[in-house]
């Protein structure tokens, strides 16, 4: 089976590239990604070929062709004071993937959509894939999940015969994605080696704050086992336990604090507005209002259950946000920033991809 996997090189894309390469079935992996894919921390071996490819304006068509299945993982988080640049990236790049797929005759493609396309939910309770994915408006990461599913829904009917399977991850941790999220959400003034325990006295408690994580090597796994099954449809793939002040709080040896949450966000806008962090506050409302999803179907269909729990994946995290670990892969490098994270700071958080 020959699999292509576009964002190859990302936090996700590089867990789903040794997991497909670990089967078997797998007889070879088409790496893409925008920069190519590092010296040595893409993975995948001796099955793997890698090619650089931007999904805005390469012509995909050649590289899909003959392929059993494409991974659509390739997404844009930056720049968040550019809505123009990730739109196009996400959306125009989604929608140029469907047609490579259709022109190329691929018959199954597997993407990787959000909790963040679904519209806000409840707290207090799971919601399966039938919950709306209308996103939250204030957010173009969300807005732009919710028009992929759009996208989706239309290929789904012009293409009856291409399987076609939806992957709707919780937040995605493990310690070397912690170099680029830094980058993408806390920007270039965090400490990263100040977060360990005790040195954090207080955790912000906030209404709506419980939110469901994943270790990136259970995504690719999941990734991996919609490619190689005969699933379609949507899944919501999250591990054990919900992450909510008293979690974070416990792994970092800090108390949590109730603060209110627009008090909270005034002052997350007022930093984003001066480029200090690369975050909008349209990111912080989303995070409050996203649902807790069911993963019964995901255990039931995939045959997929997390080997690590929410609170590893964090705390993983954490550790990798300490050390500045990362992989040697561009959008993963733990030096992307410049020394002393120069370049962040000159090209302003949150201004450029």
């Amino acid at each position: 089976m020959r699999v292509v996997v576009t964002g190859a090189t990302g936090n996700i894309g590089t867990s789903t590239v040794e997991a497909l390469t670990a089967d078997p079935r797998v007889t070879s992996v088409l790496g893409l990604s925008r920069r190519g894919p590092g010296a040595r921390g893409a993975g995948g071996g001796d099955t793997t070929e890698w090619a650089q490819a931007d999904v805005t304006d390469t012509d995909l068509v050649p590289l899909l062709r003959g392929a059993d299945a494409v991974v659509h993982l390739a997404w844009l988080f930056q720049p968040t004071h550019r809505p123009a640049v990730t739109w196009d990236s996400n959306v125009v790049g989604t929608t140029r993937v469907l047609d490579a797929v259709a022109d190329a005759g691929v018959p199954a493609l597997v993407v990787a959509s959000s909790v963040g396309a679904y519209s806000p939910g409840p707290k207090d309770r799971a919601v399966d894939e039938s919950w709306p994915t209308h996103g939250w408006p204030g957010a173009a990461y969300s807005r732009e999940k919710a028009y992929a599913e759009r996208l989706l829904d239309a290929f789904e009917a012009r293409r009856p015969q291409t399987r076609v399977v939806r992957l709707r991850p919780g937040f995605v941790f493990e310690r070397q994605s912690a170099a680029q999220q830094r980058r993408l959400f806390a920007g270039p003034l965090v400490p990263g080696r100040l977060v360990r325990p005790g040195t954090v006295p207080f955790v912000p408690d906030l209404p709506g704050l419980r939110f469901q994580a994943l270790h990136s090597a259970d995504a690719g796994r999941a990734f991996a086992l919609a490619t190689l099954g005969d699933a379609r449809g949507a899944f919501n793939i999250a591990a054990d336990p919900v992450i909510d002040p008293g979690v974070l709080a416990g792994l970092l040896d800090a108390r949590p604090v109730r603060l209110p949450a627009r008090g909270v966000r005034a002052a997350l806008a007022a930093a984003w507005n001066l480029h200090l962090v690369p975050a909008s506050p349209g990111l912080f409302d989303l995070a409050l209002q996203v649902p807790i999803m069911d993963t019964a179907r995901a255990r039931d269909e995939l045959g997929w259950t997390p080997d690590r729990t929410a609170r590893d994946a964090m705390a993983e995290f954490l550790e990798g946000l300490r050390t500045g670990a990362g992989r040697d892969t561009p959008p993963l490098a733990p030096g992307a920033g410049g020394p002393t994270r120069a370049r962040e700071i000159a090209t302003g958080a949150g201004r450029k991809p």
